[in-house]
C-alpha cells in the first residue's frame, strides 16, 4: 500500500464534507421515490461500511480465519431509520472510523498490509485491497450524492413553482 493509497483514503472524508456544502436539511433528506437514497441515508451507509470495513480489518489482523462478514446495505439503512437522523452524525462518524482506522494502517508492516480473508464471495482479499476498495466505493458514493443533489434542486424547484 502507497502512502498516496492512504492519502486518497484520508482525502474521502473531506470530499464528502465539499459535497455537502450549501445543502439544507431538506435538501439532505430528499428522495425522488420511496425506495431511492437521500444524501443522509447514503452517508449514513458510508458510516455503516466503515464499521464494517473496520471489522474486517481487524479479523483479518487476528487470523480467525473465517469468513469475511457481509450486510445488507439497505436493510441496514431502513433498519435505523436513517432518513430521520441527521447527515452530520453519520459524517462524524464516518471521520472518526476513517481517522482511528488510518492510525491502525499506518502501524501495519508490509507484510501486514498484504494479510488476507475470505470474503462472501469466496474471493480472497488483502488488507491493501479492502482499503483501495473502500476508497473506491466512497467515490461511487459521491457521483451517487451529485445525482440526488440535481434531482433533489429540479424536484424541489418543480414543488415550490406549484404553490
Amino acid at each position: 500500500m502507497s502512502s498516496v493509497e492512504l492519502t486518497e483514503y484520508l482525502n474521502t472524508h473531506g470530499q464528502l464534507v465539499q459535497a455537502l456544502e450549501g445543502l439544507s436539511d431538506e435538501q439532505l433528506k430528499w428522495k425522488a421515490e420511496p425506495a431511492n437514497w437521500s444524501v443522509t441515508e447514503v452517508l449514513a451507509h458510508l458510516a455503516d461500511h466503515s464499521i464494517v470495513v473496520s471489522f474486517r480489518i481487524r479479523d483479518i489482523l487476528a487470523d480467525t480465519k473465517v469468513q469475511l462478514p457481509a450486510f445488507n446495505q439497505d436493510a441496514w439503512v431502513n433498519g435505523q431509520h436513517s432518513n430521520q437522523g441527521k447527515a452530520t452524525d453519520s459524517l462524524e462518524l464516518f471521520r472518526s472510523l476513517l481517522h482511528y482506522n488510518s492510525l491502525l494502517l499506518g502501524r501495519l508492516s508490509a507484510a501486514e498490509w498484504e494479510k488476507s480473508g475470505i470474503n462472501v464471495k469466496g474471493d480472497t482479499v488483502r488488507i491493501a485491497d479492502i482499503v483501495r476498495s473502500f476508497t473506491a466505493h466512497v467515490q461511487t458514493h459521491l457521483a451517487q450524492i451529485e445525482r440526488i443533489k440535481q434531482g433533489a434542486e429540479a424536484g424541489l424547484s418543480a414543488q415550490q413553482a406549484t404553490l
